[in-house]
């Protein structure tokens, strides 16, 4: 702790510190308190009580900015990289794939297109599969469309087998037969159903603890195990999405392909002897029959699109739980089963978009340099109750609402507005040549000073009012010109008042996107307008946060670059 002076005697006070250390150079033996409590104990209970005290006063605040601040913020960094939606979508496509070479020229085996069927049922049934398919558009056009014409004929594929079997024997089709055939077995397998619930969960966002009153017997898990993983997808589904009872259900057709795939496999049918022990032996016969079903040539029928390498190539480039496609977007990249490359040439945006925000919220800064010294200076040097007046006048645009003051100018810098109007009556204009001065960066940038020109002259105003006037007329006395007198005495004190001021329009200009969106047209728009974009209209979240991470990421750069070159130190809002 730092020391305290007595001003009344001139000497140092004694601190808690000191009286600690008193207490632990006693050689005599502990000094006690009141209490009997050694002191130095008593005085670290004491020194602890204060911090606890301190924090709690400070614990509203910090939790407040931990909400509303570093939360948001940690929100938008996970979402720039997570890319859990494939994965949790397709998990039996993407795990068939990892072995698959995009460069190999061969659409993936049987077994990924099995997958798919398997996944995209389940999707279909959840309505996820149209999601999926959005996620999947911004890398590749078409993926939404494919994926969405894709669910409504996935439930055709196999139909003709699953007919066959139901016309066998109408057991297939009742829902006791089913329950009591998967639940048979004396022991039950339990991670069939914890997989199943992952799953479910992972797809649907529900909860699916608790008892569903179904557990897969161990018997037919054994002997079927594929079966029994795809009826117990439809329990958990059935009992914590549709919220239905499991055994008074029919099971989805799925799991009756399933069925006969696994008995076309011919499974050791004769050690079993559970429920539908006949049954099974008859579907067997009847799945040797039945033509074999490729999944393959089932889904390219259905679309083309299933056929084509580019396909596979975005689904297994993106199928990992994170990624780094959104930022790699961010900066005209994208991801290729080769590593990141650059995007065409046309397809190049963000870029370009990155360097129009930097430079006119510069250009948009000076410009309220140059525009509010000048006020800020005659507010400073006015009589209190002139300047006053003038102040109210600067502050009055913050009780006007901001579209309003936006679409004043787009009414008076239009083609047919008040300026042109006014350049044409005045001779300067010809009326037939009248100046394009909105939808376009001049637009933005008039709109923007006007609105950001406030910002600017406060802190100005707050640091010119503590100025001493004597210092001007002491120079001037000593044979200082009033130019010299400005440069070299005045201007150099008002550096703080100009850093906080370029800072708070700088920062306020780079993150605008209402003045951009409404008189910026095509080339006056902001990467904040981009943003915005994709937050309210494309609905892709993960881009989004990618621009703003990496615009935070340039606002800290610039403002580590103002500190090493100014001095943060140096901003002053006054006093």
């Amino acid at each position: 702790m730092t020391d305290v002076t007595d001003t009344t005697t001139g000497k140092r006070a004694p601190t808690p510190d000191d009286a600690l250390r008193i207490a632990s150079s006693d050689e005599s033996g502990p000094m006690l308190s009141a209490d009997g409590v050694p002191l130095k104990k008593s005085l670290n209970r004491a020194l602890r009580a204060q911090k606890l005290r301190a924090l709690a006063l400070t614990a509203p605040l910090l939790i407040f900015v931990l909400i509303t601040f570093i939360a948001p913020i940690g929100d938008m960094l996970f979402r720039s990289v997570e890319n859990q939606i494939v994965q949790d979508t397709l998990p039996r496509t993407t795990h068939a794939l990892q072995d698959w070479d995009a460069d190999s020229g061969d659409l993936p085996d049987e077994d990924v297109y099995r997958g798919l069927y398997e996944d995209l049922f389940l999707a279909v049934e959840a309505r996820r599969h149209t999601r999926l398919g959005q996620r999947l558009n911004y890398e590749r056009t078409g993926m939404s469309s494919l994926f969405r014409a894709t669910g409504r004929d996935v439930g055709d594929i196999g139909e003709e087998q699953v007919e066959a079997l139901e016309d066998l024997d109408e057991v297939w089709e009742e829902p006791e037969f089913w329950f009591e055939l998967m639940s048979s077995g004396a022991e039950t397998a339990p991670t069939v159903l914890d997989a199943s619930r992952t799953r479910i969960a992972a797809l649907t966002g529900d909860a699916t603890s608790g008892d569903i009153g179904f557990e897969p017997g161990a018997a037919i898990a054994e002997l079927l195990p594929r079966t029994t993983e795809a009826y117990a997808d439809f329990a958990v589904f059935t009992h914590f999405v549709e919220e239905d009872t499991v055994a008074e259900e029919e099971p989805w057709e799925a799991v009756k392909v399933t069925l006969l795939e696994e008995l076309r496999g011919e499974p050791d049918l004769s050690a079993y002897s559970g429920p539908g022990a006949a049954e099974l032996q008859a579907a067997a016969e009847l799945a040797r029959d039945l033509p074999e079903i490729s999944f393959r040539e089932a889904f390219v029928d259905a679309n083309p699109n299933w056929g084509t390498e580019g396909t596979w190539s975005i689904i297994q480039t993106y199928s990992p739980p994170y990624t780094t496609g959104y930022f790699l977007t961010a900066v005209d990249m994208q991801k290729t089963p080769d590593g990141a490359a650059l995007k065409d040439q046309d397809d190049r945006i963000y870029g370009l978009l990155f360097q129009r925000t930097m430079f006119m919220s510069l250009v948009i800064t000076f410009s309220c340099i140059l525009l509010g010294y000048p006020v800020a200076w005659l507010l400073a040097n006015l009589p209190m109750r002139s300047a006053n007046l003038l102040l109210i006048l600067v502050l009055l645009p913050f009780w006007t609402s901001l579209l309003v003051r936006t679409s004043a100018w787009k009414v008076m810098l239009q083609q047919q507005g008040v300026i042109n109007d006014t350049l044409v009556w005045l001779g300067l204009v010809d009326d037939a040549s009248r100046l394009v001065m909105i939808n376009n960066q001049f637009g933005t940038i008039v709109a923007m000073t006007h609105i950001l020109l406030p910002f600017m002259i406060l802190p100005l105003y707050s640091v010119m009012q503590t100025i001493p006037p004597s210092y001007l007329r002491a120079a001037k006395s000593l044979g200082a010109t009033n130019w010299t007198a400005f440069w070299r005495v005045y201007f150099p004190q008002t550096v703080p008042g100009i850093g906080a001021g370029s800072i708070l329009v700088f920062i306020l200009a780079i993150g605008y996107y209402i003045t951009p969106e409404i008189v910026g047209g095509t080339t006056g728009t902001f990467i904040s307008n981009r943003i915005a974009y994709h937050i309210s209209s494309s609905l892709n979240w993960g881009l989004a946060a990618a621009l703003g991470s990496i615009l935070l990421v340039v606002v800290l750069v610039l403002y580590w670059a103002y500190d090493k070159i100014v001095g943060i130190d140096n901003v002053k809002l006054g006093g």
